[in-house]
């Protein structure tokens, strides 16, 4: 793959696993990560090879710990618009990706860190994890969707607990309240994602991309143009392949092997 300045990754069985390596920053997001993030998901949508991806923090301490301070700190108002823009439209291509993404939040998701899990299908965090949006207690308001996919996620009043405090949560309590699906021990983070992620990839491949478009798109409509949508993309599955042969291998009692056509 090409080199992505603050990332490294790993494919394996088809897992991509991208860790954001600023570990001497908690993995701070400063504007190459971003655009290395970018790039990255970019390339993966068209790489054969990667059928998921899983995101983590280097080390121990941090998935992400929001911005880095030191760069957005002399912001202007359209220097901070250009910079808000810039990463939304990353996050944008995370939560439109048509390959499954989990994030493995081993640790502080903070600001940007959140917005970047919440960006993500699925996020399995660390009993160790604290997760929050912390910017209003730097006199600014989150720029990376924040205020937007928070509520989506745990509710208005949740989200803005969170958001006018400022205090982070724990993984047991955003288990509780939907922000994150499930909750490992530390040493088991990374496991427990490859092992979802294989569980997600023996179903069908053309079956999982047209149920992510038909969840993410579905979720911006009214619910009676959202089951038009749902039915336009079980009517594609029917005419695939993979249709028969998992139909068949059903019938069959095996399990079927999907070409994604």
């Amino acid at each position: 793959m090409a080199h992505y300045e603050h990332l490294r990754c790993e494919i394996d069985s088809g897992i991509a696993l991208l860790v954001i390596d600023r570990a001497e920053k908690l993995n701070a997001l400063n504007a190459a990560a971003v655009d290395s993030l970018g790039r990255f998901f970019a390339d993966a949508a068209k790489d054969d090879r990667i059928r998921a991806v899983i995101v983590t923090g280097a080390g121990e301490k941090s998935f992400v710990a929001g911005a880095d301070i030191g760069e957005v700190s002399d912001f202007d108002a359209l220097e901070g618009r250009a910079w808000g823009l810039r990463g939304q439209s990353v996050l944008r291509c995370i939560e439109l990706m048509e390959k499954p993404v989990i994030a493995a939040i081993n640790g502080y998701a903070l600001g940007g860190g959140l917005e970047l899990a919440m960006a993500c299908h699925i996020r399995i965090a660390s009993s160790r994890a604290r997760l929050g949006q912390p910017e209003l207690r730097l006199g600014i308001v989150p720029g990376f969707g924040g205020t937007q996919r928070l509520p989506r996620l745990v509710g208005k009043g949740r989200a803005l607990m969170i958001l006018l405090t400022g205090a982070p949560v724990g993984a047991d309590d955003a288990l509780a309240m939907g922000l994150v699906d499930r909750v490992v021990e530390p040493h088991s983070l990374l496991e427990e994602a490859k092992a979802l992620a294989s569980r997600i990839l023996r179903n069908g491949p053309l079956a999982i991309s047209l149920t992510l478009q038909a969840v993410n798109r579905g979720l911006e409509m009214p619910l009676a143009e959202a089951l038009d949508w749902e039915v336009s993309q079980y009517a594609l599955s029917c005419a695939t392949e993979d249709v028969r042969e998992g139909t068949r291998a059903f019938l069959e009692k095996r399990r079927p092997k999907f070409r994604g056509r």
